[in-house]
Formats: C-alpha cells, structure tokens, sequence
C-alpha cells in the first residue's frame, strides 16, 4: 500500500512538470513495468488499469521512436532502448523522491531476487535483515529456486545461482564458494555399518536431487563422483535432502554448511567425496541503477564474504 502510494505520488509530481517529450510519467510507468514484467502489477502499483498501463508504454514508444519492450516467457523484457529509458527513469524517480517524505533515505521500494533453498536462507536472509534494520522502507522479495541463469530476466532484480552463467546484457559477480559432501545419520550407521571405501559407499542409497529435473550441470557431482551409488529419496528441495538423510533415507549427498549444524550427521569419506562450487549473483544493468538493488546487492556480498568459514565446511568429518 505504501509503496501504491508512493508510486501516485510520484507520477502526480511528474505529471506537473514541463519537460520536452518524452514525458517523465511516462518513464515511471516504463520503471514500474521492467519491474514486474508485467502491465497488471504495474498498474496496480501506479493505482492504474491495465488498459492505461498499455496506452502509456505505446505513447513512450512513440515518442522515442522504437520499442522499449518485448515479449517474454512469463511477461515482458526490455530492449536495448527500453533498458537505456529505464537508467533515465531511475533517475527521474530517484529526483521525485528527494520530493517525498522520507526523502533522506534512497534505499526503498521492493527489490524482487531468487535464490536457492540454502544460500536464501543462510545467506540472504540475515542480509536482507540487517538491510532492513537500517532502511525499514525497503521490501525483498525472495523465490527460492534452483535452476540456470535465466537470459530473460522480466520481474527480476538479482539472481544467485550455483556455477558461472552465460548471460548476455547482464552483469555477473562471483560471490564465493560452499562446500558438499557425503553425509548419514548417526542412527543409520549404527544399522547399516559405517562406509569407509567408496565400495562400501555404493552400497547405499543416495539421497539428493531428483536427476531428470535437475537443471544447473555443476550439481551433478554425486552421479560423477560416486556413479554405482543408486537413488534413495531424491527432492527438488534441499532442505528436504538434509531432513531425510536425518531421517535415515540413505546417505545425503549435502551442503557442508546446511549439514555441519546437525550433531546428529556424520561426514564420510571427506577426503574423497569433496565438491566445492561458485555461487554468483546476476543483475539487471537497469536493476543495478537502483539504490535499492545496489544496497542489496552489496548486502549479499558482504553476508556471502562473512559466511566463508561457514560455506566451505569443516575439513573432515567422520570415517575415511
């Protein structure tokens, strides 16, 4: 509700100015569309139809003469000029908000990311939180997702994902490394004995994620480092990996410092079943414009440099 009325605010100031063409107004409503991807949401954030929404962006359109979006899966991507129009809009809003109330802190507004299950949680959740304790204006929206860099990137601020992207009209920063590795629960061991060669490894049940869907190639490390091993319970999520190999599902193949926090897991074999990978984060370059995202952005850097110890995991653990 805040931000709705911030964003008529916004377009009511613009909307009073006399500027040569194109109309300010009409960049704002191009902002709030690159940051959805979508006429509906923008316009419910405007206090506008989707029908106005539209009319807007083709009048935009006209004025500079080219388009400024394309359609994408899921919504609508900016072209090369729509993303020039956007850096000038950020511009023209961040102008507008010196105007408002509030107007001493620049980090506000909602800031939409995605992330895996672990990294959102241990990482992106304490960063956003400490952002927030200074700028209680700001809004995070976070999916948590496991998948490739996407190269259309409609409604989507930041991108952590697992392994370097290939994206093209963004920027990509490598934020640090985590570490997997072999784990089972002490119970289960107690069952089934304790592996100490990768022989007796193969024997057991993977637990990890379900390999017809996984997207993201760098996660194949079990299948390749331990290919005799057959599937246990496999999940999309990796909180449930940690949760059934507690539970005595099989060995979980898991991220060191998702699984390190459990005394009731054991690490097999370190020494041989070690897999260290990237996370990156990827930005919009009109995103990044944005004092919001940047202060973002930074936060997840810093959170990600703090947690290193964390991300890499103890050094061995258990048998082998």
């Amino acid at each position: 509700m805040q931000k709705c009325r911030q964003a008529r605010a916004a377009l009511t100031i613009v909307g009073r100015m006399t500027t040569a063409s194109p109309s300010p107004s009409l960049l704002l409503v191009l902002l709030e569309v690159s940051r959805s991807g979508k006429f509906t949401t923008a316009g419910e954030t405007l206090g506008l139809n989707h029908t106005t929404v539209a009319r807007k962006i083709a009048a935009l359109e006209k004025a500079l003469g080219g388009r400024v979006l394309a359609r994408a899966a899921g919504g609508w991507e900016l072209t090369p000029l729509g993303e020039r129009a956007v850096g000038v809009a950020g511009q023209v809003a961040q102008a507008v908000a010196r105007l408002g109330p509030g107007a001493s802190d620049p980090v506000t507004g909602t800031v939409r990311m995605t992330a895996t299950d672990g990294f959102s949680a241990y990482i992106a959740s304490p960063a956003v939180a400490g952002l927030r304790a200074q700028h209680p204006d700001l809004t995070v929206e976070l999916v948590t997702v496991t998948r490739r860099a996407m190269q259309q990137r409609s409604g989507v601020d930041i991108e952590v994902v697992v392994g370097e992207p290939q994206v093209h009209r963004a920027q990509a920063v490598r934020l640090g490394e985590y570490t997997l590795g072999m784990y089972a629960s002490r119970d289960y061991l107690s069952r089934h004995g304790t592996p100490t060669t990768p022989e007796e490894l193969a024997r057991h049940g993977l637990v990890y994620f379900v390999d017809s869907m996984l997207q993201v190639d760098d996660l194949d490390a079990p299948r390749r480092l331990a290919p005799e091993m057959r599937d246990g319970l496999t999940s999309t999520n990796v909180f449930v990996h940690v949760e059934a190999t507690r539970a005595g599902a099989g060995v979980g193949f898991l991220p060191c410092f998702m699984a390190d926090r459990h005394p009731d897991l054991v690490r097999l074999l370190p020494g041989r079943f070690r897999e260290q990978l990237p996370y990156w984060m990827v930005l919009r370059p009109d995103s990044l414009r944005q004092p919001a995202v940047a202060a973002v952005a930074e936060a997840l850097r810093a959170e990600t440099e703090k947690a290193r110890p964390m991300l890499l995991g103890r050094a061995s653990e258990g048998g082998g």
